[in-house]
């Protein structure tokens, strides 16, 4: 061993001492060689010598972090203390946004005639409501207790105008109608209007889906301001995964609840008595079985008492009002409305959405046209209700229909090999009177179920290999129905066609 490591240790201090680290020797050699180089030797020895050295010092650096980086002493990681002091330092800042953000909000509605309780420190509401004390805001509910704050002198009450007392489905919506093309410049034609009211009394999903820019949004939005009562927009993010990015969530470092302004509108509604309506916009950016999965299930339980969701699994005595246990009933007087865009970069929606909500199709924009000028109309959830069940007594679904209908389930299932659910059968018992009620008719009520809970499916067909069978279906829909009847259906076979060239 001794002769072996005289070896090694020769071996490397002859190379270094006589060629690595000598620099007579490069002198030396330098001299010897020089004359023969001429201009370009010259030049390739001196790039030579600056590539050498630049290995060297190199190789010098890499050793050197390498030493550093197996010896360097192991860290005990951020101090569990400053990482809590610095999320709370975030979430208040968070928090102060969204007061910030809240009070522009209010503003913003004051201008439009709105009232709203938010208003500048020291200075008072309308109604004589200030703005809540800052030791109310200390909980862990701060969006809710401002609400529980506004509504402090009890819940609010809409009443119909004296003139509109005996108002119905059909004159509200002309009214709607004429109150958008009036006072926000918005035109929709009268068959979208009396499917979103039937769509209304049918569930409280409603889909609106299409090419940007033909008024998705701006229709809920403008409901709200036709019902004075704002619309809650609440854009859906693609990071959502679960319900909590819809409701919520508790901050175990903060000791606060992180609150979302879909859970603010909901729990609002629980102290109206006038529709609330609930934009999720751009729904499909995330899949909507995830994160809408628990409201999806709940709005099928037939008892309205059921319609509760878990808030928080420990409750407090300090806790909002509303807030029974941790759990939210939501009321009845709460409409849920999604839009969604048919591009590359959202979701596919599954049937298991659309068997559980009614969709309504923009594919262009209606045009202008000339309505008087026409008034807000403050609406109680409880008197649509009345109108609805009054328009389910009133035109029934005769059998007839139902049997006609019947017959194209079993057309569309002897050669498309898709069926009717019961979900969509039950939707249509309640769709079709109330849009007769609105003023449309039977058949076209038809068409459009037809057409957004059978035709829809067709989408995930090869529907290439089934020209004939669209053809089929097109003269079934004439001797059922005649030939002038079934337009949009019509117009959507006619579309699956194109797109089977």
């Amino acid at each position: 061993m001794s002769g072996f490591l005289n070896y090694v240790r020769s071996f490397f201090l002859t190379i270094f001492s006589k060629n690595v680290l000598n620099p007579n020797e490069y002198i030396r050699v330098f001299a010897e060689y020089q004359p023969q180089f001429g201009v370009p030797g010259t030049i390739m020895f001196v790039i030579f010598v600056l590539v050498g050295v630049a290995f060297v010092t190199s190789a010098i650096l890499l050793i050197i972090w390498a030493i550093r980086k197996i010896f360097r002493p192991r860290g005990k990681g951020l101090n569990e203390q400053k990482m809590k002091e610095e999320i709370e330092r975030l979430n208040l800042e968070l928090y102060d946004v969204t007061r910030e953000k809240d009070r522009i909000l209010a503003l913003s509605r004051e201008a439009d005639g709105i009232y709203s309780p938010v208003v500048e420190a020291g200075g008072g509401g309308r109604g004589g409501m200030t703005k809540i004390d800052d030791n109310i805001a200390g909980g862990r509910f701060a969006k809710l207790y401002t609400v529980d704050d506004k509504y402090k002198e009890g819940e609010y009450v809409a009443e119909l105008p004296e003139d509109s007392t005996a108002i119905s489905l059909k004159e509200i919506c002309e009214r709607f109608r004429n109150f958008a093309c009036s006072q926000m410049r918005l035109y929709y034609s009268p068959e979208v209007v009396r499917q979103f009211f039937a769509a209304m009394g049918t569930g409280h999903l409603i889909i609106l889906e299409g090419i940007s820019g033909t008024g998705k949004t701006s229709l809920p939005y403008c409901m709200g301001r036709f019902l004075r009562h704002s619309a809650a927009i609440c854009p859906v993010q693609p990071s959502w995964r679960d319900r909590s990015e819809l409701l919520g969530y508790y901050n175990d470092f903060t000791k606060k609840f992180t609150e979302t302004e879909f859970l603010r509108a909901c729990y609002e509604a629980t102290y109206r008595n006038d529709i609330s309506v609930v934009v999720l916009d751009e729904m499909n950016l995330a899949r909507i079985e995830y994160y809408f999965a628990e409201f999806l299930s709940i709005m099928e339980m037939p008892d309205p008492k059921e319609w509760i969701v878990d808030v928080i699994a420990s409750a407090k005595e300090d806790d909002p009002k509303h807030l029974e246990g941790g759990k939210l009933l939501i009321p009845q007087n709460i409409w849920f409305v999604g839009t969604a865009n048919n591009d590359d970069s959202t979701f596919t929606i599954t049937d298991k959405v659309y068997d559980r909500a009614v969709s309504l199709f923009f594919d262009n924009k209606a045009k202008p046209f000339d309505a008087p000028y026409t008034e807000a109309l403050p609406l109680p959830a409880e008197y649509l209700s009345g109108l609805y069940k009054k328009a389910i007594e009133e035109n029934p679904v005769s059998e007839e229909s139902v049997a006609k209908f019947a017959e194209l389930d079993e057309f569309v299932i002897e050669h498309f090999k898709l069926a009717f659910g019961n979900r969509i059968m039950k939707q249509l018992y309640s769709f079709v009177p109330v849009y007769i009620a609105c003023g449309g008719t039977e058949y076209e009520a038809y068409d459009f179920i037809f057409k957004t809970k059978v035709l829809k499916k067709f989408e995930v067909l090869s529907v290439g290999l089934l020209k004939e069978e669209l053809v089929a279906l097109d003269e079934e829909l004439t001797r059922l129905y005649g030939l002038n009847e079934f337009s949009m259906s019509r117009d959507k076979i006619k579309t699956l066609m194109k797109n089977a060239r």
